[in-house]
């Protein structure tokens, strides 16, 4: 797959709309692209019908469309759904291969409602946030939320949070950040909410929910400096539009510190 990979099968003169990115497609080169790398995003909105009589007419592979048809409905595995796809043109190299079905493995034993948090994250990653806020919305109310792995709560949250902030709605991530600080008050969850809280909030404001909250001097000073950082950067101020990238790096560190 490294390298420039020359189209092999006719282009649709009609796309083929995924919706969950909301992007058309030509080529079943594009097909494959999209698959490989949006393993989470993999759904019946996807694979359907309307994806095989797209194949048969557009991209003109009846025998491919035939291969997929029966497997319609069912959960799309990589031997029944995404091999034949991949197989079509020798998409992937037998060490590709062998990484995508390890990452199958690893998806089909996943809990149900992981599978659906890595789905969310994967519609943040491809901007698609209304969406990605459905699905963890959904998530949240679940009752087996922590059965399905011990902290998924907190993650979920601090990724709606995420979310809501891309989209401005800062209120709104403020909500979602407090609740992930609260399943385990972790100190990198404290540091997002603090600094999304200090983008709508006075100065007063501010320093009065840190003395409610009693954090901690190294907290304190870690935020005074991310935010020194930032306000020295030409032309940008701490406001809630332009806040995105100091959120982005405490997601990073949060990942990283919950391996979530």
């Amino acid at each position: 797959m490294s390298g420039y990979i020359l189209c092999q099968t006719k282009k649709a003169d009609t796309p083929y709309f995924i919706e969950n990115i909301s992007t058309n497609i030509y080529t079943i080169e594009e097909l494959c692209y999209y698959l490989y790398h949006n393993l989470y995003l993999v759904d019946d909105t996807i694979i359907n019908e309307g994806l095989c009589t797209w194949i048969q007419e557009e991209l003109g592979l009846p025998k491919l469309a035939a291969k997929l048809r029966p497997n319609l409905g069912k959960y799309a595995s990589a031997e029944d759904v995404l091999y034949p796809i991949f197989k079509e043109i020798n998409y992937l190299t037998y060490e590709e291969l062998r990484i995508l079905n390890g990452q199958m493995k690893k998806l089909d034993a996943e809990p149900a409602a992981v599978r659906e948090k890595q789905k969310g994250d994967a519609l943040v990653e491809n901007r698609m946030y209304v969406t990605a806020i459905h699905v963890y919305q959904k998530l949240l109310e679940r009752e087996d939320l922590e059965i399905a792995r011990e902290g998924i709560t907190e993650s979920v949250y601090h990724n709606l949070g995420c979310a809501y902030s891309y989209l401005f709605q800062m209120e709104k991530a403020v909500e979602c950040f407090l609740k992930a600080y609260e399943q385990k008050q972790s100190k990198e969850a404290l540091k997002c909410y603090l600094l999304a809280y200090r983008s709508i909030r006075t100065p007063i404001e501010y320093e009065s929910r840190l003395t409610e909250l009693q954090t901690g001097e190294d907290v304190r000073q870690e935020i005074k400096e991310a935010l020194d950082h930032f306000a020295k950067s030409p032309e940008k101020q701490v406001y809630s539009q332009h806040i995105d990238s100091l959120l982005e790096q405490l997601t990073r560190e949060y990942h990283r510190s919950t391996g979530s």
